[in-house]
């Protein structure tokens, strides 16, 4: 079994036109929106074995936001540059090419990709992933690269707005 963690990242500040798309860091309402997320993760997942980030400053926040709430070290998230707007194709290669060793994976990245993606998985499917929106897949298989021909089950869709 392989099971994987689709995270799009916190609400992101537009409030420094300066910087770049790549570079807008988080609002305190996503830090605070992430949080209530955490709460839900850790009453319902063990620790999943790999976080893996887009490069994009909101994504890398978010993801260092979800693993200090596990307890995972931060110098071990893995951040990819494929992943900053990613679309289907670029999520199924990173993942195919993780090892096999790893059961379970944390992936945090931008829409439209991640709705793409996880749509692929979910009846009905969903207009948007919003920002710190979680969806649980687990993957019948034991290898990743297997994973789009995988018999699987969603274990969860999760959004801010349904936590109180």
């Amino acid at each position: 079994m392989k099971t994987l963690y689709v995270v799009r990242h916190a609400k992101s500040s537009w409030d420094d036109l300066t910087l770049s798309d790549h570079d807008r860091p988080l609002m305190q309402k996503g830090i605070v929106k992430t949080e209530k997320i955490n709460q839900f993760l850790l009453q319902n997942i063990k620790c999943p074995d790999l976080f893996l980030s887009s490069t994009a400053v909101r994504a890398k926040a978010t993801a260092d936001l979800i693993a200090e709430a596990f307890h995972y070290p931060l110098d071990k998230i893995i951040t990819s540059g494929a992943l900053y707007h990613a679309d289907t194709d670029e999520v199924f290669d990173k993942l195919y090419s993780i090892s096999n060793d790893i059961q379970s994976v944390m992936i945090f990245g931008h829409n439209p990709g991640l709705t793409y993606f996880v749509n692929q998985f979910l009846r009905p499917t969903i207009e948007n992933l919003p920002t710190s929106g979680v969806v649980s897949i687990e993957f019948i298989t034991d290898k990743w690269e297997e994973i789009s021909q995988a018999k699987f089950h969603v274990n969860f869709v999760m959004f801010p707005k349904m936590l109180k």
